[in-house]
């Protein structure tokens, strides 16, 4: 019974808020059916009072916490307030309405709103389903414009015959059609679902309108040149009467465009876009490109004009042509920029910056050039798109600076010898290697020239001068260069017999210069410069070292056949020595006899034959007889005065043992204990001459076995710059 009274009070209660409501809704509804109602403020104040309480009594949130009359039972009533709390709590979770969140349209076309809500299953609908469009806001008693009524005409009169509702409500389609919209239509729409009594809802979700004039299009925020350029114009494709199309324009200058159209649906939107696709050249910055939307069968024409803004970077950078200046002398260098927008300009001296300035040009002057601003300029234009540089070569042209090379050098026999040589000049120097003042190389070098000798030789000693020379002038410098090396034996070492016995001499070559001393294996004896027994006399003459004993034949040769003579020389770099076998006096005198008379002979045929000539030219070559003068007249001189002799020489070659030497045969001439070895003049200028560029025969390795001067010779591999 309680709950029969209850359900009839409601009903009752329902039944007059459906009146109060239509009465309302025939008054104009929402708020913008109100404009134009006349009455003071007063009462417009009090009916707005008067409809905010009754939206808010018939809000299903609300409801239930209203004042209601007292029930028989205090306790009922409190169980009642708690079930209909939880019944409002579901039902409002149940209120939903799905709309596109934007939608557009260009102007003086349509537009459909696609639109489907929701409400609980609870809710009664009594005489149907009715619902109100708000534009703005969704709150009713603050009278927003009034988009379309379900129940009445009355709309505000920016939309009358402009709205219609395309779907079903008792299906919960709430489709809204705008017709001929403009740009004042743009804004908020909200949907309100009247099911009658207190199920009323305002939706808070809302569609937002865009209505365009102009179609979009979809520029980069920069365009940069040589890079592909994507531009993309949108057309709206919301009403359902009306297909727009896209064109482009002014695109004939275009390098290669290329155009995709795209259909794109989204939450029950639509969206006709073209993209054109092209890469944009510096020429194209400032080109105008348009896009155009038409509806055919219609007047309706579209179009949006835009400016090609193409940023790039220096595309040009123009600077002097490379040249050349003299030391002392002054220039200007030019440079000019084309990019967009304007570069910063520097000019650059390798990682120097000399000057900069924003502007299409800037020209940079020096004065009183040095070899040390001889190099790459360079001219930078940078405006932040992009980079650009140019250089040019200033060359400063000036003579050689006097050369620096090594110091003097003491280097070891059979090592490289390196001879750096570096200067300074423009244009290149050429760079000439001399020693004792004879050609050894020429090469063009930049900086540096490296003379090298590849196992130098004791010839390679002797001052080296570097000469540079170039168009504008020349200089030198020298060293000197010493080699050192270990002892070599000279062939004038021999023995000889004398009418007391034998005379041994011994001469080496070395630097430091040997030391030299005879050893008799027979006797166990050792001879040098402190044993006085064998009459020992040593001398040295710069690098050459020259030993003398004489073994008279008493007491100092044994019952043996034959006497060995070990010539032992040594210096800081090697020792050697040289064994020398002599013959028993019988046989060495019939080999002297032999010798005597056959060299007798060949010096009487000699003989015989210069008189015979002599006499048939004496006249024609009388003065070439005066004339004629030893090539090395002061080596002779010196080497005569020196020993103190009249040399006569008798050359007897002869074999001892299995072992080949000489033996001179040698007379005394002068003092007792004055020695010289017999032999014509010819002979002694020969011996000078190979003597003289120190060719020495007969040389053998440090390894093993003496060395004898002779064939070493200097090899100067290669002369290279660096």
């Amino acid at each position: 019974m309680f709950d029969s009274e209850m359900e009839t009070r409601r009903d009752g209660d329902n039944e007059r808020r459906r009146a109060s409501d239509g009465e309302q809704e025939e008054q104009g509804g929402g708020g913008i059916e109100r404009q134009g109602v006349g009455g003071t403020d007063g009462e417009r104040d009090r009916e707005r009072v008067d409809v905010e309480r009754r939206q808010w009594r018939r809000d299903p949130l609300w409801r239930p916490l209203l004042p209601r009359e007292a029930g028989p039972v205090a306790m009922w009533s409190l169980v009642l307030l708690l079930t209909l709390l939880l019944a409002i709590q579901d039902a409002h979770a149940l209120w939903k309405v799905w709309l596109p969140r934007d939608i557009s349209a260009m102007t003086n076309s349509c537009v459909v709103i696609p639109c489907t809500f929701m409400y609980p299953n609870g809710a009664r609908t009594h005489h149907g389903v009715h619902s109100i469009w708000y534009f703005g806001q969704p709150y009713p008693q603050l009278f927003p414009p009034v988009v379309f009524k379900s129940r009445t005409d009355v709309v505000h009169e920016s939309f009358k015959g402009r709205t219609k509702l395309l779907g079903d409500l008792n299906q919960r389609n709430c489709t809204l059609l705008i017709n001929n919209v403009g740009t004042e239509h743009s804004g908020k729409y909200y949907f309100r679902a009247d099911l009658g009594g207190a199920n009323i809802y305002t939706y808070p979700d809302f569609s937002e309108l865009k209505v365009l004039e102009q179609p979009n299009i979809d520029v980069p925020e920069e365009i940069l040149s040589d890079e592909n350029l994507e531009l993309t114009c949108y057309a709206p494709d919301n009403c359902p009467d009306m297909t727009p199309e896209i064109q482009w324009l002014f695109t004939d200058y275009l390098p290669d465009p290329e155009f995709t159209s795209e259909y794109t649906e989204e939450s029950n939107t639509a969206v006709l876009s073209n993209t054109l696709n092209f890469t944009p050249r510096p020429m194209h910055n400032g080109q105008l490109l348009g896009c155009r939307v038409f509806y055919p069968n219609t007047t309706l024409v579209y179009e949006r004009l835009i400016s090609l803004d193409v940023k790039y970077g220096p595309r040009l950078v123009w600077v002097n042509v490379s040249s050349e200046v003299m030391e002392g002398s002054s220039v200007t260098l030019h440079c000019e920029v084309d990019s967009n927008p304007a570069a910063r300009i520097s000019w650059m001296f390798g990682d120097q910056e000399l000057l900069w300035d924003t502007a299409p040009n800037v020209s940079l002057s020096l004065d009183d050039m040095s070899p040390a601003q001889e190099g790459v300029y360079t001219c930078v234009g940078d405006n932040g798109y992009g980079a650009m540089n140019a250089s040019l070569y200033l060359s400063v042209k000036f003579p050689p600076r006097e050369p620096v090379i090594n110091s003097s050098l003491t280097v070891l026999e059979g090592s490289t010898l390196l001879l750096h040589c570096s200067t300074q000049g423009s244009p290149a120097p050429t760079l000439t290697w001399l020693k004792d003042g004879e050609l050894v190389g020429t090469i063009t070098a930049d900086e540096l020239s490296v003379l090298e000798v590849s196992e130098v030789t004791p010839q390679g000693a002797g001052q080296y001068r570097c000469l540079a020379e170039n168009e504008h002038g020349r200089a030198s410098s020298s060293l000197n260069v010493t080699v050192e090396y270990g002892p070599m034996l000279l062939e004038e070492s021999k023995c000889t017999v004398v009418r007391e016995g034998v005379q041994c001499v011994c001469m080496a070559v070395g630097n430091p210069e040997p030391t030299i001393e005879f050893y008799l294996p027979d006797l166990n004896v050792t001879i040098n410069q402190t044993d006085n027994r064998y009459n020992y006399y040593t001398h040295t003459d710069g690098h050459t070292s020259t030993a003398m004993i004489k073994l008279r034949e008493k007491g100092d040769r044994s019952g043996s056949a034959a006497v060995n003579v070990h010539c032992s020389m040594s210096n800081l770099y090697g020792s050697s020595s040289v064994l020398l076998e002599l013959q028993q006096e019988k046989k060495y005198m019939m080999a002297v006899i032999v010798g005597t008379i056959g060299g007798v002979a060949v010096i009487a045929f000699i003989i015989a034959a210069v008189r015979y000539v002599g006499h048939n030219n004496k006249k024609e070559d009388a003065s070439a007889g005066q004339d004629r003068v030893l090539d090395n007249p002061a080596v002779y001189y010196s080497a005569a005065k020196k020993d103190k002799q009249n040399l006569r020489k008798k050359v007897l070659k002869t074999e001892l043992l299995g072992s080949k030497f000489n033996s001179i045969l040698e007379e005394t001439t002068g003092e007792e204990g004055s020695y010289a070895p017999m032999g014509s003049l010819a002979n002694l200028e020969r011996q000078e001459l190979n003597y003289a560029p120190l060719e020495f025969g007969g040389a053998r390795s440090r390894e093993g076995g003496p060395r004898r001067a002779g064939d070493d010779g200097s090899d100067y591999s290669e002369i290279k710059a660096k």
